[in-house]
């Protein structure tokens, strides 16, 4: 096709390329490949996929706005890298200044980066130092009769309170004689 026709622009190449395979099931191809592209950080390549998935909704909407292919191609990126591009760039803004947006936040941030969680050594030595730091627990026992294996709200023996004070008592006197 390309020696038939020669050199031409983009648009000329479009509206051929929709003359030839514009028909349903092309437009369900494009679609789902659409909605099915969701960004990962680690995989895609941010300028390939953004651009492609703005050549995908042209294909398909060629009067859909820059501002709404855009807006289409953020809601693909995920909830909190979709939040930071909005708060970055105020609306009427261009595809570079999206991507530029989007390249910004991915180095800086680490966005959209899967997370892993590593269990340090460090980390459990110090359970098992702490496990060795505790107090021992106190031995509790009677104040009654002084025995460990009850407590003084359920021993049957009475309290020597009194006998301690007679004894005193009875010392005294026998001094005084």
């Amino acid at each position: 096709m390309r020696l038939d026709h020669g050199k031409h622009d983009w648009p000329w190449w479009k509206s051929e390329v929709i003359t030839k395979w514009d028909n349903n099931s092309w437009r369900f191809n494009m679609k789902n490949a659409f909605e099915s592209a969701i960004f990962n950080s680690e995989k895609d390549k941010l300028l390939t996929w953004f651009l492609k998935q703005k050549d995908r909704l042209s294909a398909l909407h060629p009067d859909m706005s820059e501002y709404m292919i855009n807006m289409k191609i953020l809601r693909k990126c995920g909830g909190k890298l979709e939040h930071y591009i909005k708060c970055r760039c105020v609306e009427p803004c261009s595809t570079e200044d999206y991507i530029n947006a989007m390249e910004d936040i991915i180095t800086g941030k680490r966005t959209g980066k899967t997370w892993f969680r590593v269990p340090m050594e460090s980390k459990m030595v110090s359970k098992t130092s702490r496990e060795d730091k505790r107090p021992d627990i106190p031995v509790l026992k009677c104040h009654k009769c002084g025995r460990t294996s009850n407590l003084a709200n359920t021993c049957t023996k009475k309290t020597k309170i009194n006998e301690v004070e007679v004894i005193e008592e009875v010392q005294c006197t026998e001094e005084k004689e």
